[in-house]
């Protein structure tokens, strides 16, 4: 187990900027589609072996060939005087015990490199209307971090979210990477796009939160790239979600509706929609999909 080099880049003081899959896959695409913007050059990779299981193998002329596993990769890219070190994983380990190895490995790579920050993405399952423009739930992992990112555009610190008493919690690599790094004195920020509660449950990608992190990373970064690419996928998917919406019942869609118009930030002002009608509504809708999304189709 370990990390296997193609080469050693020369970097000084690069940003990490490491993601998974999860829900929505929506930190894979956002920083994922930013390596492939800033065509970032692929440099290492986590040996796959102690991780997951293969994939498939390849038989040619009637040999085994090779066996194919999910990848994890380190990539990096020169923009200007900054160095950018990303780290893309196909999958994630579903050990956590594994989890955590993983975490240590791809902060080892880090420290050899002396990064100087880690940025993490991953998904807020919110009670948003899928119309409404996904917000950013930042999780900094040292105090010092909190004031910077109060400054985001578009972004929330998580613990106010009104609700949470000051809590929450990430789940995955996304949070364990975050942790891990704190405990090596490795300062760092997880991007969680919201994705409504009522998508959450589907195994469909969701670029428009993938493009709301961007937006904030790279005018931290002061990185300039074209993000209509997200915006051309998420019209294909967002028409994907107004096929569906049109198929719950009429009944839980009006709930749903009320969405638009809810707030649950702390400093904000109240909508009309109520803390109890935002409990309903997300009750009824788990209990509608708990029974597999039937009901009276209207």
């Amino acid at each position: 187990m370990g990390i296997r080099f193609y080469k050693e880049p020369q970097l000084e003081k690069p940003d990490l900027i490491a993601a998974w899959p999860g829900i929505g896959n929506i930190g894979l695409i956002a920083y994922d589609t930013l390596r492939g913007m800033v065509e970032a050059e692929e440099f290492a990779e986590i040996e796959p072996w102690d991780f997951f299981y293969p994939r498939s193998a390849s038989i040619k002329e009637g040999e085994l060939k090779e066996l194919e596993f999910p990848g994890c990769k380190f990539y990096f890219k020169r923009i200007g005087e900054r160095d950018l070190l990303f780290f893309i994983g196909e999958e994630q380990p579903t050990e956590t015990k594994k989890i955590y190895e993983m975490a240590s490995l791809v902060l080892d790579v880090a420290f050899h490199f002396e990064c100087k920050r880690v940025y993490t993405a991953g998904a807020a399952v919110a009670p948003i209307h899928h119309t409404a423009k996904p917000r950013i739930w930042a999780v900094p992992n040292t105090p010092e971090l909190i004031e910077e990112v109060k400054g985001y555009n578009n972004t929330i610190i998580m613990s106010d979210i009104e609700g949470r008493g000051g809590q929450g919690n990430i789940s995955g690599l996304n949070g364990l990477l975050l942790g891990v790094a704190k405990k090596r004195g490795l300062p760092g920020i997880c991007l969680l796009g919201e994705i409504p509660i009522y998508i959450s449950q589907f195994p469909m990608p969701y670029p428009k939160s993938a493009k709301s992190i961007l937006e904030v990373l790279t005018a931290k970064l002061g990185i300039k790239v074209d993000l209509s690419k997200l915006d051309y996928l998420a019209k294909e998917v967002e028409e994907n979600i107004e096929a569906f919406y049109e198929r719950i019942p009429s009944e839980i869609r009006q709930r749903l509706d009320q969405l638009k118009y809810t707030s649950y930030v702390k400093e904000e002002k109240p909508g009309p929609i109520t803390e109890e009608d935002k409990r309903r509504i997300i009750q009824e809708v788990e209990e509608f999909f708990k029974k597999g999304g039937r009901g009276s189709i209207e």
